[in-house]
């Protein structure tokens, strides 16, 4: 709470977050987080990278990981990126290789 108050607010001047558990389980919670925030016209999705980059970088810090009941996405790819074994990459390319060849599903969203 403390990263994503201090952030929104050094990038949009002023910011209201939330955080709420939706999921519980055995290895921890899902937190949800709500960021209400001004944004600059044009700007708005570059503000949310950015916020976004620092929030993950703290997750990753303190132990918890990117990856979310949802599965992975493009928006949590790079810090999954960072938090997924490269053996794993590797036998998940190979199986998407063979089983989906011409890069349908999915595209660039876990490799």
């Amino acid at each position: 709470m403390a990263t994503v108050n201090r952030v929104a607010r050094e990038i949009c001047g002023k910011t209201f977050v939330t955080c709420r558990f939706t999921h519980v389980y055995p290895d921890g919670p899902a937190p949800y987080y709500t960021v209400i925030a001004p944004g600059r016209r044009g700007d708005q999705v570059k503000q949310w990278d950015e916020i976004k980059l620092a929030v993950m970088e703290t997750l990753i810090d303190l132990g918890g990981t990117i990856t979310h009941h949802h599965a992975v996405g493009r928006d949590h790819r790079p810090g999954y990126d960072r938090q997924r074994p490269e053996l794993f990459a590797d036998v998940l390319r190979s199986a998407k290789q063979t089983l989906d060849p011409d890069g349908l599903l999915t595209p660039g969203v876990l490799i």
